[in-house]
């Protein structure tokens, strides 16, 4: 096995090189005085099992040059085998046409990704399930489901817990954790006005004097999370939490969270923390680095993935 690390996440390349005992392979990613992506690798690849670690967050499109750039240079070098690891896939959002002569990037983005040279890719929670059909290579999608509940199991009081999804479309990444907690579940119906705002209509389910917890996969502008916080606290919410898999906390996301009514918001290391949440007062990051590791080390081994999760 052989491990390239982008340069949009280093800190959980190395995590997960530290985890699997494998050194880094030396590779040079650097730019042009135009900002064109280069790339060297320098260490033979012919005939390796090889796995590229590149989240396609913020800057994305840069980000996502440097992996299909990267690729492509494994291809041309003859590797036998390159996997694209993806915590964060990029994109994701725009899985379907939300109106007349919009695209379906995520679309786009996978046909990119397997034309550059990838014969399989690893990724984390991705934001619509059926983003795994928009590629012909063979995907494994990791959940971050185990991970919280392991940490909600550790850090609190497990008594009058309540499992919240932020929207409809969550339920079933909710669902999963209520069923890992043996908690109770309910769902927020919102009505989204235009991108970027959405207004909180109802709760189902009981959560008056409840600790309530949200599970959502990816927290930008944190306007949602927000609102869901205010309308349970109205609702006679003991307190409220949040956990959600990709931080990506994007303009005044981090301000928004510090002063709304949720206690802690806790993320994945998927996305590289930016200084603002480094020093924030209720934000928390927890690595996945194990969990991507594990998966690594079972594709190449040629083992069940799903087996990570029964």
């Amino acid at each position: 096995m052989k491990i390239i690390a982008g340069n949009s996440n280093r800190p959980l390349s190395e995590a997960i090189s530290a985890y699997l005992q494998t050194p880094l392979t030396k590779a040079s990613i650097r730019r042009f005085a135009d900002m064109e992506v280069f790339v060297e690798i320098l260490e033979n690849v012919r005939g390796e099992d090889v796995f590229v670690i590149q989240s396609t967050s913020y800057p994305a499109n840069d980000n996502l040059m440097e992996l299909l750039v990267t690729m492509d240079a494994l291809r041309r070098g003859s590797a036998r085998r390159i996997t694209a690891v993806l915590p964060y896939y990029g994109y994701a959002r725009q899985d379907r046409k939300t109106g007349p002569r919009t695209p379906i990037s995520a679309k786009l983005v996978a046909n990119l990704i397997t034309q550059a040279g990838a014969d399989r890719v690893l990724t984390l929670d991705l934001h619509a399930g059926q983003i795994q059909g928009f590629f012909d290579i063979p995907l494994d999608n990791l959940f971050a489901a185990p991970v919280f509940a392991k940490d909600i199991q550790e850090r609190r009081d497990g008594s009058d817990l309540v499992i919240v999804s932020p929207d409809v479309g969550g339920v079933v990444r909710a669902r999963a954790i209520a069923k890992r907690l043996e908690a109770d579940l309910a769902i927020i119906d919102k009505r989204r006005e235009r991108a970027g705002v959405s207004e909180v209509m109802n709760i189902i389910g009981d959560v008056a004097g409840r600790k309530c917890i949200l599970v959502d996969d990816i927290v930008d502008s944190a306007g949602t999370l927000c609102n869901a916080a205010v309308a349970l606290m109205e609702k006679g919410a003991k307190s409220v939490s949040a956990y959600a898999t990709h931080g990506v906390l994007s303009g005044g996301a981090v301000a928004r969270v510090a002063a709304s009514p949720i206690e802690e918001l806790v993320t994945t290391d998927s996305i590289l923390a930016t200084e603002a949440v480094r020093v924030s007062h209720n934000i928390r990051q927890i690595t996945i680095a194990s969990l991507i590791g594990e998966a690594m080390q079972r594709i190449s081994d040629e083992r069940s993935v799903s087996s990570l999760f029964d």
